[in-house]
């Protein structure tokens, strides 16, 4: 999504700023293979006082650079995701539409749908196909190969987002002497990462620290999407509240009550926990059931990532609240890296997902 700003280089930096974290990726193709070269992470802020990263932009590009010098990372080439919260996505049925009508017919309709006036965004689209002999198949294509699709119905994905928002992460990469490449949305990042050439139709949930984004994905595109201000941080906070603790000892707690769980695999999630995270499955649930009962297709799995996806045994849990199978991504699964990295990646894996995905844009 959105405009290359230079030529891609032989190495990339995935570049993700959260809004409590920035995380930072190297991946170089080696042999035909995209290759981990070098990754580093800092979680700044643990309670909700502190200033969203993605707007702080002395404080976001001060951390890039210190990222990079503790992880000696030497790239300054970058590929950077605007989060999914700020960026707004509609997928428009047009019909009976030509070609050369197409563009105009697409402004028409973001004047409708977009939250801002078009002259404060910035629009992307991509026309999503469908053939009479296959109408479950949707696979982009390119503008010009949109040519001769008029077969009654064309469906366009739309994105915009907002100028200020761009012109925000454009400052950040300036001040940290980082080269932008280009901007995407979260989403298309996850999907690189953690879906690839999947066609099936999966539901992705990014439990971030304080949004947890919702996106179905079939054939590889975003054909539905939900973000709620409601994350991770929010179990801290009810152990903090429950137990009269700070925020760090809250999440020493929690960390501690994973190694428990862990070792005893039929307990069941504690209370607290599963009483916090109600409002994110009820709103999970109630988005997999609208998509499904919309678009009679079936969703074959869900797919985990952030942060949140560390709770113990939160894959089980949802899987049978939701009756469909539940995993945690695994953005690492498509890199070559040394053996001995495995256990730290898999640690920190889910929460490192929009990262790798953003290095892999031109290296896959």
């Amino acid at each position: 999504m959105f405009k290359n700003i230079f030529k891609n280089p032989q190495s990339y930096l995935g570049v993700d700023i959260g809004k409590t974290s920035v995380k930072i990726v190297e991946i170089r193709k080696i042999k035909g293979q995209a290759t981990l070269v070098n990754y580093g992470y800092s979680e700044e802020a643990s309670d909700f006082s502190a200033k969203n990263l993605s707007i702080d932009t002395a404080k976001a590009a001060r951390l890039i650079t210190e990222i990079c010098s503790r992880s000696n990372i030497k790239n300054n080439n970058a590929v950077a995701a605007l989060p999914s919260f700020s960026v707004f996505s509609s997928v428009l049925s047009l019909n009976h539409i030509d070609k050369k009508d197409l563009a105009a017919a697409v402004m028409g309709e973001a004047k409708k749908v977009m939250p801002l006036d078009l002259e404060e965004m910035i629009l992307d689209w991509k026309v999503l196909a469908e053939t009479p002999s296959a109408a479950e198949q949707t696979p982009a294509v390119s503008r010009d190969e949109a040519d001769g699709q008029t077969n009654g119905n064309t469906k366009v994905l739309l994105t915009g987002a907002p100028k200020s928002l761009v012109k925000k992460y454009v400052a950040i990469f300036k001040e940290a002497k980082i080269n932008l490449l280009s901007l995407e949305t979260e989403i298309f990042s996850l999907i690189r990462s953690l879906v690839g050439i999947d066609g099936s139709v999966v539901a992705l949930v990014d439990l971030g620290a304080v949004n947890t984004d919702i996106a179905i994905i079939a054939n590889g595109l975003p054909m539905f999407s939900r973000s709620l201000n409601s994350g991770g941080i929010m179990v801290t906070k009810a152990i903090s509240d429950s137990l009269k603790v700070d925020f760090k000892r809250a999440e020493q707690f929690k960390l501690d009550l994973g190694s428990s769980l862990n070792d005893q695999a039929a307990t069941p999630l504690p209370a607290i926990i599963t009483n916090t995270i109600a409002p994110i499955v009820n709103e999970i649930k109630y988005s997999l059931n609208l998509f499904q009962q919309e678009n009679n297709k079936q969703i074959e799995k869900v797919i985990l990532a952030g942060g949140g996806a560390n709770l113990p045994r939160i894959d089980n849990y949802l899987s049978t609240i939701l009756d469909t199978k539940v995993i945690i991504g695994d953005p690492f699964a498509r890199l070559s890296y040394p053996l001995d990295l495995k256990p730290a990646l898999d640690e920190m894996g889910t929460k490192m997902a929009i990262a790798v995905g953003l290095a892999l844009r031109e290296t896959i």
